[in-house]
């Protein structure tokens, strides 16, 4: 076989399956073996794995699988609300909605398409959205896989209305980790972050890195672009790249809250941790006829590799 003439095509290597309640799922493969799979089930990254087929994201045992209920684990997509800090529903509805196969979406720059499998999805609001939420909008999601095994997700909100609106977001991204107790979070020290524990409140990170002991639920402000996440025992580290995603939300339950969760298992937070690129303090404003577009990706490096290569 003459591998230099093979061209990688993006539909050849994308399969389409049922979930258990016969929504379709979109498997993408690279040509290493790596994988990921997406449900139009909330436009839901619910697996990522690399080319030993070991699985990246985190998805609890206890999840449930039912629209409109939203799956715990995987990348849930937190729009037009994160958290409970307006008059929708925990993160608002994005993540709950069935969206559809965007076939024809407005085009990318080449290289978020050359050498990548991927899937382009479409979500618009129906009557029920638009009484808790009266705006008109078109969000496109690509969920790609590229050859070294990133985890690539653009997303694009367009206003098709006739007035501005404003809406917060987040790729709420649960990592899957060996022991929370062993995970090591570095390029927010020094940052602002407000506080979810202590009702939103101000303070200033002092660590060097962020480690966890207790339950930690906080928005990081102005974060960088680039952020890792260690994990000692596996000696791997998570790369965290993102554009059009100013904060970046850290979370794990620990053992209390965890009890508390219907769809958690109670010792399961010890292997999962959430840091979500995120849109949260300053909400996006779009005007008519403009579109804003936020940017992920994953990548999975030894920790040898880390901190020194990526600027930190």
């Amino acid at each position: 076989m003459r591998h230099s003439a093979v061209v990688w095509d993006h539909r050849a290597a994308t399969e389409i399956i049922k979930d258990l309640n016969g929504i379709d799922q979109f498997l993408l493969r690279n040509p290493k073996g790596a994988s990921a799979r997406v449900s139009l089930h909330g436009g839901q990254v619910t697996s990522w794995r690399n080319e030993h087929e070991e699985e990246l994201l985190f998805t609890s045992s206890k999840a449930i699988f039912k629209p409109p209920k939203a799956m715990r684990g995987g990348i849930p997509i937190c729009f037009p609300q994160f958290g409970n800090c307006g008059s929708l529903e925990q993160h608002g509805f994005a993540r709950d909605k069935i969206w559809t196969v965007d076939d024809n979406p407005p085009p990318l720059h080449p290289n978020d398409s050359h050498g990548k499998s991927f899937i382009d999805l479409l979500l618009k609001p129906s009557e029920e959205d638009q009484k808790g939420w009266p705006h008109s909008f078109e969000f496109r999601l690509r969920v790609a896989l590229a050859t070294d095994g990133d985890l690539i997700l653009i997303s694009r909100v367009r206003n098709i209305n006739s007035k501005p609106f404003s809406f917060s977001f987040a790729y709420h991204t649960y990592l899957s980790v060996s022991d929370i107790c062993e995970v090591r979070i570095e390029g927010l020290e020094t940052l602002d972050y407000l506080d979810n524990l202590c009702q939103r409140e101000r303070f200033t990170e002092q660590g060097d890195a962020i480690t966890f002991e207790s339950e930690v639920d906080r928005v990081y402000l102005s974060s960088p672009n680039v952020i890792a996440v260690l994990d000692h025992e596996k000696k791997r580290t998570y790369v965290i790249r993102k554009e059009g995603l100013p904060d970046t939300v850290v979370w794990n339950p620990w053992e209390k809250k965890s009890k508390s969760m219907v769809d958690l298992g109670d010792e399961e937070y010890k292997q999962m941790v959430c840091v979500d690129g995120a849109a949260i303090e300053k909400p996006i404003t779009l005007k008519p006829g403009k579109e804003w577009t936020g940017r992920l990706q994953l990548s999975v490096v030894p920790s040898s590799f880390c901190s020194e290569h990526l600027n930190l």
